[in-house]
């Protein structure tokens, strides 16, 4: 057992100790009269030669969606086991992989099976089983070798998906695209409670505000056992980052409402736990920190020689945000008001990250293999003057230094294509990406070293007005698109040539059968930095 897990498994035991965790009993006989894969499937992660397979076993009669467990259901018991397997056919007859896992009942009998072995650039079919139970059926692929050009690489960006703002209608509309690959870039959950009054919400739940994992745990129970989410699971390998509200609203590194508190902390390293059980993530993520346990999320994904894809971690290591007070959230905040603002020393990253990002994009522009190096990360990188004076302190507008040495990286050794994709603001943004930015412009002509697509999301309300948004793109040129009224996702077609942009919006997000409607398509041309208009 490596050594890092060895360790989240005693961390495990102390927390179970401070909370009440969700156990359950099990039939002795292992004849399970329920279906313990309730809260579905995924893969992820892929390899040119694997990927993560993931499910978690759940208790029988378990209560009602947004409710938790009752404490009668709370019954320790040990570890489970789970067999599975990986064919090349939906009715399992050409069987290429399988074996047992166990379901760990300190990770809440989640299952991350890591297979390997595979032909590169292929699709397959898995499934799980506990005794007489039997998953649903998922589809998942490996990557191209790193030899190989594919004619297409298609991706789905998302994020954002609180329960009660929207159904979850667009994952059910995403799951017909066939993409090759889901990118989701955070919120995956929210931890608030529900409003006392419940009038223009699509839904409602019935958990607190989380503090104790068996909290974490309740609440990704609930947002999972989503019919259109568990589709989406199924058509194809996610990879996936997380951003605050997996823990709490503006959190930064180890600060929270109140400053960093041993409550806050015990919360958070919680809430990391509960994120690694119930996404498909290597146990290689798992690492210790200052003795506390995180989670090791930013990594690369190669497609082959057509695309570098390097995902962030854009909270466990940043800075706190300017100016902010202990008591307070993340306020807009004016530079002539807030000198932190400006401080070279802050970073959004961590500088370790930071490093590790350029030494990344570096190697891309040596190469000159990928012909296209994305930047997945969670929210607009693009930078924006306000007709207020005031700027976002909890994006990178917050921290402009250590976005000007990140574009200044960019511009010193280009790579072939830079494209960078976001999530977090509720908004659907189409930027390019200026060498010189607006704080530096004055007369001076810009110069587009990349291209942006920061999405909107998936369920989550905007809080703002597509009148404030227009005053915004009016007043920064580099901003293309801008739309603040639609939730929905993101759709790429990636090939040798050219990067196609669709963006997909729901008709009403209150009507679990809603539409889709195609809002905007947009283009990026191989060897020409900046979007146009499809």
């Amino acid at each position: 057992m490596p050594h890092s897990r060895r360790q989240w498994l005693l961390r495990a035991a102390q927390l179970s100790a401070m909370s009440t965790l969700p156990r359950w009993a099990w039939s002795q006989n292992a004849k399970l009269q329920h279906n313990p894969f309730s809260l579905g499937i995924a893969s992820g992660d892929p390899s040119p030669d694997g990927f993560v397979l993931w499910t978690r076993l759940m208790p029988m009669a378990a209560p009602p969606s947004g409710t938790a467990l009752p404490p009668e259901m709370l019954n320790a018991v040990g570890p489970q086991t789970v067999r599975w397997e990986v064919a090349r056919d939906d009715q399992f007859k050409q069987i290429v992989a399988r074996g047992t896992a166990e379901a760990d009942p300190s990770f809440a009998h989640s299952v991350h099976v890591e297979v390997r072995g595979l032909p590169s650039g292929h699709w397959f079919f898995y499934r799980f089983m506990h005794g007489d139970a039997v998953s649903t059926v998922g589809r998942t692929r490996t990557a191209p070798a790193a030899h190989d050009m594919p004619e297409r690489l298609r991706v789905i960006y998302a994020s954002c998906q609180r329960w009660e703002h929207g159904f979850y209608s667009a994952w059910r509309h995403a799951a017909t695209q066939s993409p090759d690959l889901v990118m989701f870039l955070g919120d995956y959950m929210y931890e608030y409670a529900s409003p006392a009054k419940p009038e223009g919400m699509a839904r409602v739940h019935k958990l607190h505000l989380p503090h104790t994992l068996a909290d974490y745990r309740d609440r990704y129970a609930l947002h999972k056992s989503d019919p259109d989410l568990q589709l989406a699971h199924t058509v194809a390998p996610w990879i996936v980052t997380w951003d605050d509200h997996e823990v709490q609203n503006d959190y930064v590194g180890s600060w929270g409402k109140g400053g960093t508190t041993a409550e806050f902390l015990l919360a958070r390293t919680a809430a990391w736990q509960a994120f690694y059980e119930h996404m498909p993530l290597r146990a290689s993520t798992l690492v210790a920190n200052d003795g506390f346990h995180s989670l090791q999320l930013y990594r690369r994904f190669q497609w082959g020689q057509l695309a570098n894809i390097h995902l962030l971690d854009a909270r466990q290591y940043r800075d706190r945000q300017a100016c902010r007070k202990v008591d307070a959230g993340a306020n807009p905040a004016r530079s002539d008001k807030c000198e932190e603002l400006l401080d070279p020393a802050r970073s959004f990253l961590g500088l370790d990250q930071e490093r590790w990002l350029e030494k990344g994009l570096r190697a891309d522009a040596q190469s000159r293999h990928p012909r296209w190096s994305v930047i997945a990360q969670q929210t607009l990188f693009t930078p924006r003057t306000y007709p207020s004076g005031t700027q976002s302190t909890d994006s990178w507008d917050g921290y402009p230094p250590a976005r000007d040495r990140l574009i200044r990286a960019i511009d010193a050794r280009p790579p072939r294509n830079t494209v960078f994709i976001g999530g977090d603001i509720h908004q659907n943004y189409v930027c390019n990406v200026e060498a010189v930015n607006a704080r530096e412009r004055d007369g001076k002509k810009s110069r587009v070293i990349a291209s942006e697509f920061c999405g909107t999301s998936i369920s989550s309300r905007s809080g703002t007005t597509q009148d404030k948004v227009d005053a915004i793109r009016n007043g920064n040129p580099q901003v293309l698109f801008a739309r603040c009224e639609e939730r929905g996702y993101g759709l790429c077609d990636i090939t040798p040539r050219q990067w196609n942009t669709t963006l997909n919006a729901v008709a009403d997000p209150l009507d679990a059968n809603s539409r889709m409607r195609e809002l905007a398509k947009f283009v990026v041309e191989d060897g020409r930095a900046g979007v146009q208009l499809a």
